[in-house]
């Protein structure tokens, strides 16, 4: 307990934590009683030493495993929110410096993404059953980032309003054709073809694309969507549109340049590209172990220095940049509602460890928006300087007039 008390006392600056230890010793650190505040109990002596040399990792499958354990009204929330407040503090620690510059040597390895190995890590998230996706996610099954006009929106209505959004940057034409790169459950494609589009979308995941297809018939538009199961690196064309959501964090840092590569060699001639994804306002780092080994294997949050930096090397032009800073954090806390109020369900469809390791998930996620350096890019992509037109205002009459339609 020595060494791991040592690494708290640093560590815990503002608010504080008290560690109940496996002997039932308490032990406090940071300010009394300041928010935010959490208690800790360790059941297991052998986590000392583990919470010292890897705490991000072995904090969560300590916590998923039941040997650690949140007590006296406090939660595992309270804990990430600590955490998350204090965590420049955290790599000042000899062992933390190390390990992340390990971290960032291993980055390329850890990401290292080709096309079949892409296939299986996509699947290890979106393959799960689709029936946990629908006790959290909306009606519509979007799994990113909605767009709130104001904060009191439902999660229906702001995800709705994501797609008016976005497709209102599209400057869309009745019959133009749309490649979407990572169709998720259909929701977008379905938006798109009731804007006249011809889309075609790709998906590695079977169980999506499954779905995906029940509700394009559902909505009678199976003449305007098609879904092809294949990574984007496998598909040729040339289309109207390429757009891409929530797909770009799975590319891996090796890759953002064959990314892009691809996607200006789908585009028209006159034709251009809508990428929405999480970046990060932070130079360039890693994927934190526990999102790594649980979560998004392969996965990776670019920084706006590497995104930009490869589409320079890649030769497209950006004609529009947009920050959605806290959109995605209001999302997920829309999401941790509906995840607890249907928590024995979730646990029914798995187990009480799939239900913990989902609640860390979900809840530090949302503080990487909150506390982090993390947020949502939105661009406009273009081989020709004038294919998009050259003011915003196009985006904002399309905005409100589809606005009115719905």
């Amino acid at each position: 307990m020595r060494l791991l008390d040592r690494m708290l006392s640093r560590f815990v600056t503002t608010g504080s934590l008290s560690v109940i230890d496996a002997d039932g010793g308490r032990h406090a650190y940071g300010r009394a009683g300041e928010a935010p505040h959490a208690v800790m109990r360790i059941h297991d002596r052998r986590l000392y030493r583990a919470l010292v040399l890897n705490p991000e990792l072995k904090l969560a499958e300590a916590y998923m495993d039941g040997a650690v354990t949140f007590e006296e009204g406090t939660s595992v929330k309270d804990f990430l929110t600590l955490f998350s407040r204090n965590r420049s503090g955290l790599g000042k620690a000899l062992s933390q410096s190390l390990l992340r510059r390990f971290w960032k040597f291993m980055r390329r390895r850890h990401q290292h993404n080709d096309v079949r190995k892409a296939k299986r890590q996509a699947r290890h998230h979106y393959d799960l059953k689709t029936d946990l996706y629908r006790l959290f996610l909306d009606e519509e099954l979007n799994y990113s980032c909605a767009y709130f006009p104001t904060r009191d929106v439902s999660l229906e209505e702001a995800q709705r309003a994501k797609h008016r959004h976005a497709i209102s940057k599209l400057a869309l034409e009745p019959g133009m054709s749309v490649l979407e790169i990572g169709g998720g459950w259909g929701a977008f494609a379905i938006h798109l073809a009731r804007a006249g589009a011809r889309v075609t979308s790709l998906n590695v995941s079977p169980e999506q694309i499954a779905i995906a297809r029940e509700r394009v018939a559902e909505a009678g538009l199976d003449d305007r969507v098609t879904f092809v199961e294949k990574d984007y690196r496998e598909f040729e064309g040339a289309f109207d549109r390429v757009v891409s959501v929530g797909m770009m964090e799975h590319v891996g840092i090796g890759y953002l340049d064959a990314f892009f590569a691809r996607v200006r060699d789908l585009l028209a001639p006159r034709g251009f590209a809508f990428i929405h994804s999480i970046g990060r306002m932070s130079p360039p780092g890693t994927t934190g172990p526990f999102y790594r080994k649980y979560i998004f294997p392969g996965g990776y949050v670019p920084a706006l220095s590497e995104t930009f930096a490869a589409l320079e090397r890649q030769g497209l032009w950006v004609a529009d940049t947009e920050m959605l800073r806290l959109h995605y954090a209001y999302t997920l806390q829309e999401w941790q509602k509906r995840f607890e109020a249907n928590r024995d369900k979730v646990a029914a469809l798995y187990d009480e460890r799939f239900c913990r390791m989902w609640e860390f998930y979900l809840y530090a996620t949302e503080l990487g928006f909150v506390d982090g350096s993390n947020m949502v890019f939105q661009l406009l992509l273009a081989r020709e300087r004038d294919a998009v037109p050259i003011t915003r205002d196009y985006m904002v009459d399309a905005e409100r007039a589809l606005a009115r339609r719905a």
